[in-house]
């Protein structure tokens, strides 16, 4: 058994007050006696504006908001996941990138989001993150102390052959930091989880960007912890803050060996 928490956010272009605000939800994260904590995706820094992009983001070595979590996470000695922050790779390039470290501050994995989100919601609500980013081309899992996770970020959630992979290769965790628009949030973002979860007898974990945000953008936020057979174990709707559940890993696999669809499929 293991606890882990989910971490809302409303972040917006300041990477300082982002970092000052996901540090106060990781320490009361830490208060509820966590084990694993889990923040969204674009934590650092919420923006699709590719020249504002460049100019402040940069490498991961030089990154004010990694380099601050990992602090936190080597104080508190507690296993960390930035859901995703912007990482410039090279002089035009930016990638949206999930990193995991571990409980002495050290980076264990990363992992760039495969899927961009390319939309037409409406004529007033676009969305084109290929313009920004570079899309990642690997799958990423990593055996945390307690389970192997399986890493994907928000748009990643519409592509259910990334989370049988993941599943068939050990994942008994999946990671979906998102900052799902409230378009699309209120239509499908709890039966997605609640099926990828099902369909791979896999925990979610599920932290969200909430609100409307400093550029007018409006994120559903509905951060979930939900269990491999659907059970919706926590859930914050739009406030930012923190949910923490008990984890256990064993029910993953009584669940495959009742019904053993992964091994038939």
């Amino acid at each position: 058994m293991f606890r882990v928490s989910c971490i809302q956010l409303r972040s917006n272009n300041d990477i300082h007050s982002n970092l000052n605000k996901t540090t106060k939800l990781i320490i009361k994260a830490i208060k509820q006696k966590t084990d694993f904590i889990i923040t969204p995706e674009v934590s650092s820094h919420f923006s699709l504006d590719k020249k504002e992009l460049l100019r402040v983001c940069t490498s991961m070595k030089d990154d004010i908001y990694l380099n601050g979590i990992q602090k936190l996470a080597k104080k508190y000695k507690k296993w960390i996941l930035i859901g995703s922050l912007i990482v410039k790779v090279s002089r035009n390039k930016l990638v949206n990138r999930s990193v995991l470290i571990d409980k002495k501050g050290k980076i264990r994995t990363y992992y760039d989001k495969i899927h961009m989100y390319d939309v037409v919601l409406s004529k007033k609500e676009k969305y084109f993150e290929s313009k920004s980013f570079y899309p990642g081309k690997k799958t990423k899992t990593f055996n945390l102390p307690w389970g192997k996770i399986g890493l994907s970020i928000c748009y990643d959630l519409r592509f259910p052959n990334l989370y049988r992979k993941l599943s068939k290769i050990g994942s008994l965790f999946f990671s979906v930091p998102s900052a799902f628009t409230e378009t699309t949030g209120k239509k499908h973002w709890h039966c997605l989880l609640r099926a990828r979860a099902i369909e791979n007898f896999c925990y979610i974990f599920a932290p969200a960007q909430g609100g409307t945000h400093y550029n007018g953008r409006k994120t559903f936020g509905h951060s979930l912890i939900i269990s491999p057979d659907g059970e919706i174990l926590k859930e914050l709707k739009k406030s930012e803050g923190v949910i923490t559940a008990s984890i256990n890993p064993k029910l993953s696999k009584n669940l495959r060996l009742k019904i053993p669809s992964l091994k038939t499929d």
